[in-house]
């Protein structure tokens, strides 16, 4: 099982940028697509953004297109989320999650392990 520690949240006004940090460890990182997912208060967890096991594929939820932009180093077991533009409606708390396979990433409700996440708050 994958251990996951993001970092890299933090207060932001809103049309500023914030670049989200995920360490791996625990499992070959290289041979799994990665995602983003986000937890707002007394929302569900929703899935953000994806990228497959080579980063030559990236995927995202339709409210993040064009602002969000996902990445990964394959060498330091690191995937990135890079944050600009952002809007109040990014507040949440943000966490990565490893996919089951090299380029998909099953739904938040199908996870039993999450890390600690990191809160992204975005002032108006």
């Amino acid at each position: 099982q994958a251990q996951l520690v993001e970092s890299g949240g933090g207060l932001v006004q809103a049309g500023g940028s914030l670049r989200l940090s995920c360490v791996s460890s625990g499992h070959t990182f290289s041979n799994y697509a990665m995602g983003w997912f986000r937890q707002a208060p007394g929302k569900e967890r929703e899935f953000v953004a994806g990228i497959s096991w080579s980063g030559g594929s990236t995927w995202y939820v339709d409210s993040v297109k064009g602002r969000f932009t996902i990445s990964r180093d394959n060498a330091k077991n690191t995937v990135y989320l890079q944050m600009d533009s952002l809007k109040p409606e990014d507040t949440a708390v943000y966490y990565c999650n490893s996919g089951s396979h090299a380029t998909s990433i099953p739904p938040a409700d199908e996870y039993h392990y999450w890390g600690q996440g990191t809160q992204v708050t975005v002032s108006s």
